[in-house]
């Protein structure tokens, strides 16, 4: 009955790591540092400063309740996965996709300030208010739409290909449908749980 309850316990703490290992395996902080740098490339200066944490948030990471939490964790979790990674962002694909992005958002800006069309929280953009566009340029801003949700598909695809794991390709998605959004200009438009937002 002991070696039971031994293997019982044995058992739910392995699974406790496995699960810890599994939610690690994506590397999210990594995919928001890369998701960034491409987005604040394709708009220049229009994407948003990131804002600094708040004090009280600081001070709490400091307390020493959380680093106990913190120092288990890292006993938990073997270093080598732990450790900082890196996407690659610089294939050949991904910057020739980047530079068409980067390019055709001059076309675009004026559309987004006019609420002519949002970002969509599946990473993508579409068009919002076709009201707000003059009848004779639906069709242009249609395939300018078209284009771009061609063109962030494939750099998403392209990003997991390159690190290695296709898999990874919805994470990479939902990351920088995140993170479009933060660093949207003020008056922009975007999705949030179904509903049309402005920043």
């Amino acid at each position: 009955m002991t070696f039971l309850k031994w293997l019982t316990g044995s058992t739910a703490g392995l699974m406790l790591v496995s699960c810890v290992t599994i939610n690690i395996y994506f590397p999210a902080a990594a995919a928001e540092k890369a998701a960034d740098r491409i987005i604040e490339d394709v708009w220049g200066t229009e994407a948003a400063p990131e804002p600094s944490a708040p004090e009280d948030q600081q001070s709490l990471l400091n307390q020493p309740k959380y680093n106990v939490v913190l120092t288990v964790l890292n006993w938990i979790i073997d270093p080598v996965e732990a450790a900082e990674v890196n996407l690659n962002i610089n294939s050949p694909a991904i910057n020739k996709i980047q530079a068409n992005m980067k390019k055709r958002h001059t076309s675009l800006k004026p559309y987004y300030k006019s609420g002519a069309i949002g970002l969509t929280d599946q990473g993508l953009i579409t068009v919002r208010d076709a009201k707000a566009i003059a009848l004779k340029d639906r069709n242009k801003v249609k395939g300018l739409v078209a284009d771009e949700n061609k063109d962030r598909n494939a750099l998403y695809a392209e990003i997991a290909r390159a690190n290695g794991h296709p898999e990874w390709k919805a994470d990479i998605q939902s990351t920088f449908a995140r993170r479009w959004v933060k660093k949207a200009s003020t008056g922009w438009w975007y999705q949030s749980e179904g509903s049309w937002k402005t920043k």
